[in-house]
């Protein structure tokens, strides 16, 4: 069984960036894929990016893409969400997810593909 621990969020201007890491230990680590989901207060957990078992593939939600950049770093057990050109609306608990499973890429959007979730950090982007 994986653990998850979300680090990196905080307070910054519309326009700013931050990158969150998610280090992982109990497991091996090259057998999760890796994604990153939010939620925005009152609203429902969503989809952010997606990086394969040795980061081959990525894949992102559409109001992310160009903006936002999943990678991993497999020796340091550690996965990471860079976020550029933040706006407002990226306001939200930002959660890693692990999983064993890696099917057609569209459906690895959906949460409840991942065994594994980390604890959330808060991003707030002020305008």
């Amino acid at each position: 069984q994986v653990q998850l621990v979300e680090s990196g969020g905080g307070v910054v201007e519309a326009g700013g960036s931050l990158r969150l890491s998610c280090a992982a230990s109990g497991g091996t680590f090259t057998s999760y894929a890796m994604g990153w989901f939010r939620q925005a207060p009152g609203k429902d957990r969503e989809f952010v990016a997606v990086i394969s078992f040795r980061g081959a593939t990525t894949y992102y939600a559409d109001s992310v893409k160009g903006r936002f950049t999943i990678s991993r770093d497999n020796a340091k057990n550690t996965v990471y969400l860079q976020m550029n050109s933040l706006k407002p609306e990226d306001t939200a608990v930002y959660y890693c997810a692990a999983t064993r499973r890696w099917s057609i890429i569209a459906t690895m959007s959906a949460d409840v593909k991942y065994d594994y979730w980390g604890q959330g950090t808060r991003v707030t982007v002020s305008s």
